[in-house]
């Protein structure tokens, strides 16, 4: 058994650091999009009615909204931060 051939880094490439685990507080957030969905006392409802909708499939939607926005602040949180340092 011969190991697999080492690929050389580019010319001009970083070498890996130990920044590279970004532990930022900021990554806590992102726990948010996906426990909230899971408490069922937030969703098992009927009312009340958005356009005529239930509960559970505009808050559904509300749902995507919350990941979205949740994911979107903690990249822009990290980025700026990584950038500047």
């Amino acid at each position: 058994m011969s190991e697999p051939p080492v690929t050389p880094e580019p010319p001009g490439a970083a070498p890996p650091s130990r920044e590279a685990t970004d532990r930022s507080p900021w990554n806590w957030l992102l726990f948010l999009p996906i426990v909230v969905p899971l408490v069922p006392a937030l969703f098992n409802m009927d009312s009340p009615r958005l356009f005529g909708f239930p509960a559970y499939y505009w808050l559904q939607l509300a749902f995507i909204v919350l990941g979205v926005a949740t994911t979107s602040v903690v990249y822009r949180m990290t980025r700026d931060r990584a950038v500047t340092s």
